[in-house]
């Protein structure tokens, strides 16, 4: 089952979105928005948990676990309804589109009596809401940017949710004795950084097929049954996802994985394949296009060898070349998540992250890391009150610690603020202490492009930078990607030998799939961390290395799959 610290947080952040509208003090709302990310991220289950549990958990004081406490045990929060009760439902509406706060969704609700998205983007386009007092054509604009997103974002969810959800459902029917085998298909299995709905397939007997099928549709999970077959049923869960389930015969069990993989334009390569070699392919198998003779259909490895192709990871199968590729024996060998060497993008409680330093390095030796950088945030980034002290002594602290740790090398290192015009926190001699600097956009998101392209690779052309983190700032259904001239950067990151993260991230996965495959043609090396702020992120590099797979990325590409001799070597970067 789901843990309870994300439904509680999603009900904090409501709270501090309307606390925005309606309360005066600002540091009201901020001190709500601290506890809910402090609580999503807590390594322990919230459930059942009493005040005086809540109150070990960072930035929870005692006017805010009561509450929580409450919403554990009764499902509501009084405070919460009171205020829903005194806002328009249409407010808070508005408040979901991104750039769109709390307070400008009040005023347009107030001034122009737009109470939808519909209504909104009506509004800015006939003018009235940048004539609005406060607002402006920039505004405008940027609302217009909100609106496009949300739209493209739909009814998709990131990924970590959808995968989190198939894999309890898989958990519950692999309980059945009846189900022989069973997989998530769909674009889940391809990796795609939002899903629509899920696709699941179990291999059974067709006998046993009802008997899964009355399983399935009678799961804790399920808020309503939307169709219920003998071999296929579909849910709508209680989180709001929509789930497929189809039973399939053992025999045909490579056939229907490849099949409801996908992609429907992979599937087209492959099928035009078979028929160029007198075959016919389908869910139930290859078969001889003439006789209708099944030749395969048990392994998917058998079906893409009779196609005259090696196997083909599903994270590929987009149609960008791959079939293509392996025909000329040119598919590369994708990175693999157990490549993965180290982590070189983290945070603790000295800055923004929720837990000390020594859980965090107990948590990644755990995973069996063989080296690990504590990133902490520099000191332009106000917020953080970072300090050249403060940054020294941990210093200090990790190298003491290194003892305990003998199986993983400890990397002293900060995330970076690249300014308005491409400088970073520190000077070159504080910058020289560091084994791994990561700099990152956090602000000053609208330059223009050509002030952005400047500005980042001027960040890169610092020989004391070696990798740029979440390269675009984007946050999937929230905050756009910053607009620069991707090529000119992809040329400077290879140029001076910068590597570009692919932020694991759910909410990020930053640099997106399309941008890897771009970059990798010029060379380009590349970090998969996880921009871990609780031990909880720090197992997210799947969802990197999907996208690094869906970028055609092998383990020499990315530099934390490299022996910790050669990936000092890159950092010096030259110097």
């Amino acid at each position: 089952m789901p843990r309870a610290n994300e439904t509680v947080e999603a009900t904090l952040n409501e709270y501090r979105d309307l606390l925005a509208i309606t309360s005066p003090d600002p540091h009201k709302a901020r001190a709500y928005e601290k506890a809910a990310r402090s609580i999503g991220g807590w390594h322990e289950d919230v459930a059942g948990a009493s005040v005086e549990q809540l109150l070990e958990i960072p930035n929870v004081g005692k006017s805010i676990a009561p509450k929580v406490v409450e919403f554990l045990q009764t499902g509501s929060m009084s405070v919460l309804e009171e205020l829903r009760a005194q806002i328009p439902p249409g407010v808070r509406q508005l408040m979901s589109i991104p750039n769109v706060g709390p307070k400008k969704a009040l005023a347009l609700y107030q001034e122009l009596h737009v109470s939808s998205v519909e209504e909104l983007a009506e509004a800015v386009e006939d003018g009235r809401v940048a004539s609005l007092k406060g607002f402006g054509e920039k505004t405008a604009e940027n609302i217009t940017q909100g609106i496009t997103t949300m739209q493209q974002s739909g009814d998709r969810v990131q990924i970590g949710v959808a995968l989190e959800l198939a894999e309890e459902l898989l958990g519950e029917l692999r309980a059945m004795p009846e189900v022989l085998r069973s997989d998530y298909a769909g674009s889940l299995r391809r990796m795609r950084e939002t899903i629509g709905d899920i696709d699941l397939l179990v291999a059974a007997d067709e006998a046993n097929a009802p008997a899964i099928m009355d399983a399935f549709c009678s799961l804790g999970h399920c808020e309503r049954v939307i169709a219920h077959g003998e071999t296929k049923s579909s849910i709508r869960t209680t989180r709001g996802l929509q789930v497929d389930l189809r039973v399939i015969p053992p025999s045909c069990w490579g056939a229907a994985l490849q099949y409801f993989t996908g992609s429907k334009a992979h599937n087209v390569k492959t099928r035009e394949l078979a028929v160029r070699q007198k075959l016919k392919l389908s869910e139930y198998g290859l078969f001889d296009a003439q006789t209708d003779e099944l030749i395969v259909a048990e392994t998917e490895e058998e079906v893409y060898e009779r196609l005259g192709l090696p196997w083909i990871p599903p994270t590929m199968r987009e149609d960008r070349g791959e079939v293509e590729a392996a025909r000329k024996g040119e598919l590369p060998t994708v990175v693999q998540l157990d490549d993965i060497r180290g982590d070189l993008h983290t945070h603790t409680d000295l800055t923004d992250g929720l837990a000390p330093l020594e859980r965090m390095l107990e948590t990644a030796a755990g995973i069996g890391h063989a080296y690990y950088a504590v990133t902490d945030h520099a000191p332009n980034l106000y917020m953080q009150r970072m300090t050249d002290e403060k940054m020294l002594a941990q210093r200090v602290q990790l190298r003491a610690l290194q003892e305990r740790f003998p199986k993983m090398t400890l990397l002293h290192g900060t995330e970076l603020n690249i300014d308005p015009d491409g400088g970073v926190d520190w000077p070159a001699e504080f910058l020289e202490g560091f084994d791994v600097c990561v700099a990152s956009v956090h602000s000053h998101f609208h330059q223009t492009p050509e002030e952005m392209t400047r500005r980042i690779v001027a960040a890169m052309e610092n020989p004391h930078v070696h990798v740029i983190g979440h390269p675009t700032a984007r946050i999937i259904g929230h905050r756009p990607p910053i607009d620069y001239d991707l090529e000119e950067v992809f040329r400077a990151a290879a140029r001076t030998g910068t590597a570009l993260e692919i932020n694991s991230f759910p909410d990020r996965l930053d640099l997106r799939d399309e941008h890897v495959l771009w970059a990798r043609r010029h060379g380009v090396k590349f970090a998969i961390d996880t921009d871990s702020h609780s031990t909880v992120h720090l197992g997210f590099q799947r969802f990197g290395v999907g996208t690094a797979q869906r970028g055609w990325l092998t383990a020499d590409d990315v530099i934390n799959t490299w022996s910790l001799a050669k990936l000092r070597k890159f950092l010096r970067k030259g110097r």
